[in-house]
């Protein structure tokens, strides 16, 4: 019996599994981008970041460049300024949440977030797409992951209404929920 999985990638994350999906399509059922980066073929995450930039001042406020290697070289990793974490990740999260995860927060590496994926029809394309939307998110504001739909069009759109860009704290229960249905969701027939 051939075993699958689902994956399910977060913000950077839709990068990762994008990158999984063109290298092993017939391991994964499905894959659900949950407010994540959802690339095309010969894009980086940073691109859909530069796109977020221009409409997204306070991303840009609330960025910390991260210069590993001195100040003379280009910056390793990008890291959230810890008075902004809340306003721009969590703003409809619990507050014992947000503490946790600020506390737990580690800067970004930059590496990952540049590489342009080469991603195919045949392996990439052929895997099932599901687009989770935040719409209180202001880190992907709703406009950015409507765009990335658009651009690159999943199966299905569903949405979580009064989320923010941590699902999982602020609406745990919705998450679960929209979860199992994209788990449970057959395959549609061929007409």
């Amino acid at each position: 019996m051939k075993r699958q999985v689902i994956l399910v990638g977060h913000d950077f994350g839709g990068a990762c599994i994008s990158h999984a999906m063109e290298m092993f399509p017939s391991k994964v059922a499905k894959a659900v981008f949950l407010c994540a980066t959802m690339v095309t073929n010969g894009h980086s995450a940073l691109d859909i970041f530069q796109q977020q930039m221009d409409t997204n001042g306070m991303l840009q406020k609330a960025q910390e460049l991260v210069y590993s290697n001195g100040k003379d070289r280009p910056p390793t990793a990008i890291n959230i300024d810890r008075a902004s974490v809340r306003d721009l990740l969590f703003n409809q999260s619990p507050a014992k949440d947000v503490s946790l995860a600020s506390v737990s927060m580690r800067p970004i590496p930059f590496a990952p977030v540049m590489e342009k994926l080469t991603l195919t029809e045949g392996n990439y394309g052929s895997v099932r797409r599901f687009f989770v939307e935040t719409t209180e998110d202001n880190a992907i504001p709703l406009s950015l992951q409507q765009s990335m739909c658009v651009t690159n069009p999943p199966e299905k759109v569903l949405r979580l209404k009064g989320s923010d860009h941590a699902p999982f704290f602020s609406r745990p229960q919705a998450l679960h929920k929209t979860l199992v249905e994209i788990a449970t969701l057959p395959r549609a027939q061929a007409s």
